[in-house]
C-alpha cells in the first residue's frame, strides 16, 4: 500500500478548496521549456553582471531572462526590479518576492546583496531566487492554479527550470567536474 504523500505543516490550515489547490500544484513535479538553450542565454548576462557588481546589467539581465521564459512558455512577461541589499528582521532576510495585484499588474522584485554584511550574492543563489519567483507567476499564467503554494511540486519545478537554464557541467576527461561549484538544491527535492 503506498504512502499518503507528504505536506507542509499549514496544509492542514488550508481551506477544502485551497487543498484541493495545494494537492494539484504537488502534483506537478516539472516545466518544460520549449527551447532551453535559447532561453537560458541571459544567464551569462547575469553571472557576468554580479561579478562585476553591476546593478543595472543585474536589472537588464534578469528581465531577459524573465521575458525569455515567459514567451517560451506562452505567458504573459512579469516586470523584474533588481534592488540592492535585501531587507532583514530578526526572523532572516528576504531574497525576492513575486507580487500580483488584483488589477493583474505582477512584479517581481530581487535582492542582489544580503543583509548582513552587504556582499553581492552567489550566481546559482541569485537566479534560484529569481527562478523561484518566477515559479510563482508561472503558477497562476501557465499552469492556471488559483494560488500559488510552496509544495513538494512546486520546488521541483523550480529544479526543473533551473536545471534546463543551467544544466549540470560537463565533466572533464579526468571524471573531474569542469564547474567545480554545484547547483542548489533543496534537499528532498532534486
Amino acid at each position: 500500500m503506498p504512502s499518503a504523500p507528504q505536506r507542509f505543516g499549514y496544509y492542514r490550515r488550508l481551506s477544502a478548496k485551497d487543498r484541493a489547490i495545494y494537492r494539484r500544484s504537488d502534483a506537478i513535479t516539472s516545466l518544460a521549456l520549449h527551447d532551453p538553450p535559447r532561453v537560458g542565454l541571459p544567464c551569462d548576462a547575469i553571472e557576468a553582471a554580479l561579478r562585476e557588481d553591476d546593478r543595472r546589467a543585474v536589472q537588464r539581465a534578469s528581465q531577459a531572462l524573465s521575458r525569455a521564459v515567459c514567451e517560451d512558455l506562452g505567458v504573459s512577461v512579469v516586470p523584474v526590479r533588481v534592488l540592492a541589499r535585501r531587507p532583514a528582521d530578526a526572523t532572516g532576510e528576504l531574497h525576492g518576492l513575486y507580487e500580483r495585484h488584483e488589477d493583474g499588474r505582477t512584479l517581481i522584485r530581487v535582492w542582489m546583496r544580503t543583509a548582513a554584511h552587504e556582499r553581492v550574492v552567489a550566481f546559482r543563489t541569485y537566479l534560484r531566487t529569481l527562478v523561484h519567483e518566477l515559479c510563482h507567476h508561472l503558477d497562476y499564467e501557465h499552469l492556471r492554479l488559483a494560488d500559488s503554494y510552496h509544495t513538494r511540486g512546486f520546488f521541483q519545478r523550480e529544479s526543473s527550470l533551473v536545471r534546463q537554464l543551467r544544466p549540470a557541467p560537463e565533466t572533464a576527461d579526468e571524471g573531474e567536474p569542469r564547474d567545480p561549484s554545484p547547483q542548489l538544491a533543496l534537499p528532498g527535492f532534486g
